[in-house]
């Protein structure tokens, strides 16, 4: 037996539910008074087929929201955090031993983060809207118009190149300016740097934001003041939702219940 690993939260939950594949969430609580939602599991990390892995990491999801939701703080663990036992160590009892371990750590955490959302911030920029009228384009693109088809196909990838990177300068110069910006509308900043932007969108950020609860619509002030600033700006707001990226559980080491 072992024990799957939802998240640590502050106090007893009202609600708990079920999570994946519909097993009853329970808590485990430490002698040091800090607890951890979890079900009781068999066999290892959850693997399988595509739809079933994005199944089973919605129902995960859908223990902590409804945990945070309801107004409890939560530190979320990531999906397939298994807590494995042994006769000499029963899950529940090498689990209890590195709460109590790190219950200042987890505590201070928890304090952090109370009351606190986190919120997902994209900015890019529209090539075509960045390049339009710049003047070192405007003889390729006159090119174009009395070209044969081949030479225009060729013509045209010369203009997206040239086009992607006069957006990429833009892109570069206002990338300190709106992460000073959101920085000073949030607590705490994480950057996402492999994102992938939609196509002919030129990447400025990815980040997600630490914000409290209350000043969630000042992130969307200071969004809605970029746009009308940069009409090429293409914005992407996610959340608020418990803070995943910000949660910094300790990892459990292989020794952890000696």
């Amino acid at each position: 037996m072992s024990l799957y690993l939802y998240g640590i939260v502050d106090g007893a939950p009202s609600e708990l539910g079920t999570g994946i594949d519909g097993a009853e969430v329970r808590l485990v609580t430490s002698p040091d008074g800090v607890t951890a939602m979890v079900h009781d599991h068999t066999g290892g990390p959850y693997q399988g087929p595509d739809d079933d892995v994005r199944r089973w990491i919605v129902e995960h999801s859908d223990v902590v929201d409804r945990v945070w939701q309801g107004g409890t703080t939560v530190l979320p663990a990531s999906f397939n955090v298994i807590v494995a036992g042994a006769e000499e160590a029963p899950p529940e009892r090498r689990l209890g031993k590195w709460l109590s371990t790190n219950a200042e750590q987890l505590r201070t955490r928890l304090g952090v983060l109370e009351d606190r959302a986190e919120l997902r911030v994209e900015i890019g920029l529209d090539q075509r809207q960045v390049a339009e009228g710049h003047p070192d384009l405007d003889p390729l693109r006159a090119e174009l118009e009395d070209r044969p088809a081949g030479v225009q196909r060729l013509l045209r990838k010369r203009v997206d190149q040239r086009e992607r990177e006069a957006t990429e300068a833009v892109a570069d110069e206002l990338y300190q300016v709106y992460r000073r910006r959101l920085a000073r509308v949030s607590e705490e900043l994480s950057e996402n740097r492999s994102a992938r932007p939609d196509a002919g969108v030129v990447s400025v950020l990815t980040v997600s934001l630490l914000v409290a609860r209350d000043d969630v619509p000042a992130v969307g002030q200071e969004l809605a003041a970029i746009q009308e600033e940069q009409p090429a700006a293409r914005i992407r707001y996610l959340g608020p939702w418990p803070p995943y990226s910000f949660a910094d559980v300790p990892a459990m080491a292989p020794d952890d219940d000696e």
